[in-house]
């Protein structure tokens, strides 16, 4: 008989029986990019989040067992009193079905008013556990049928059912809350058997109040072991809630498209973003008091207006053919250009269009300005 492994698209045969070892691969091969938030805001709002069932179980546990705790007498008061209405009240009296429709629904309300403090406690035990993990979230999502995901696939079905870490996790907490609640029990039944032996010598209020008092504690310690077991699972939860949500980088790129449109349409909004500032920028030119330029390479259109400016402001600027056609509108405008190289490479780095000078500036800019004043004055006298 041929027995052998072939890896790759072949398959396992043995015997009679072929295997294909495609089937066992990774669902989700090729998503190694983490979920953006736009991804795990969606999953949220369709009510896929990370938590831990272990979390509200326990704390509903605890809370139940709380009030059961401080209302226990009023709870064995009203049980007994029910008790002996039904056992010395019925003597005599016709059963009919109208007196028992009565008698069944004093027994509801009286149920009823019993369980209320336990079903409050309980739903808001549930109510903190959820909330503390996952916030306020409703999300109606899941209550719909998606029947697309309803597919007949064995390798899937295969993989999700024994070979999956959630179903791991899930046999190690099944486990551990077997042995914990095992061990728990054992622990306090031990400390507790010489007293839970003498019960038979008791009353029936003292030996039911000296039961409930052990099992109390066995559920109470075995509630903060669950509790205890939720933080590492809140954790694997988490992580494997952020592995489902893992992206292709193609699904990383399509996602980009959806939300700051074609890279190709933003560059092109850029592109005439920029001829609208260098247009806006061209036209405040000929309103510049002078040019500080490279004196090819940069200019640096100036301007100062005591009156509405705390100092000299950059109205243009420009490099290469933006620094050649800022020349020409001022030399067709008649606005004085002062060459200074450092000062125009600085205040083209560092400086936008609208920026004020700085004070470190303000010595070099000072001199522009006198230099500009002293030009001004010499043409004023050869007229």
């Amino acid at each position: 008989m041929l027995d052998y492994l072939y890896t790759g698209n072949e398959a396992l045969l043995a015997g009679d029986f072929c295997f294909d070892l495609q089937l066992f691969a990774a669902e989700d091969e090729g998503r190694t990019e983490e979920p953006t938030e736009k991804k795990i805001r969606e999953a949220r709002e369709k009510g896929q989040i990370a938590k831990t069932q272990e979390l509200p179980q326990s704390i509903v546990v605890i809370s139940g067992c709380l009030v059961l705790f401080v209302f226990s007498s009023w709870i064995y008061d009203s049980c007994a009193a029910i008790m002996k209405y039904y056992l010395t009240s019925f003597a005599g009296r016709e059963i009919t079905e109208k007196t028992i429709r009565i008698e069944l629904l004093m027994m509801i309300l009286e149920m009823a008013k019993i369980l209320f403090p336990i079903f409050i406690a309980a739903n808001i035990g549930a109510i903190i556990g959820e909330v503390a993990q996952v916030g306020f979230q409703f999300s109606s999502h899941p209550l719909k049928m998606d029947w697309s995901k309803i597919k007949f696939d064995p390798a899937t079905m295969i993989k999700k059912v024994f070979f999956s870490k959630q179903v791991a996790m899930n046999l190690f907490k099944s486990i551990f809350k077997v042995l914990v609640i095992g061990f728990v029990s054992y622990l306090i039944i031990s400390s507790d058997f010489d007293s839970l032996m003498k019960t038979a010598d008791l009353s029936i209020a003292m030996s039911l109040k000296m039961v409930l008092v052990s099992a109390f504690k066995i559920v109470i310690w075995s509630s903060v072991f669950l509790l205890i077991l939720s933080i590492p699972d809140y954790i694997f939860q988490k992580k494997e809630f952020i592995e489902s949500l893992k992206m292709t980088k193609q699904e990383i790129k399509e996602e980009l498209k959806e939300t700051m449109g074609d890279p190709y349409i933003r560059a092109r909004m850029r592109e005439m973003q920029r001829d609208i500032v260098m247009r806006n920028m061209i036209n405040e030119v000929p309103k510049a008091d002078v040019i500080v330029t490279n004196p090819t390479h940069f200019a640096v259109a100036l301007k100062y207006d005591r009156e509405t400016m705390e100092a000299p402001t950059v109205i243009a600027k420009g490099v290469d053919s933006m620094a050649l056609r800022i020349r020409e509108i001022a030399r067709e405008n008649g606005i004085e250009m002062i060459e200074n190289r450092p000062l125009a490479q600085e205040l083209y780095r560092r400086l936008e269009v609208g920026d004020i000078i700085p004070e470190d500036l303000f010595q070099a800019v000072t001199f522009i300005y006198v230099e500009l004043y002293r030009r001004e004055n010499k043409l004023k006298q050869a007229i």
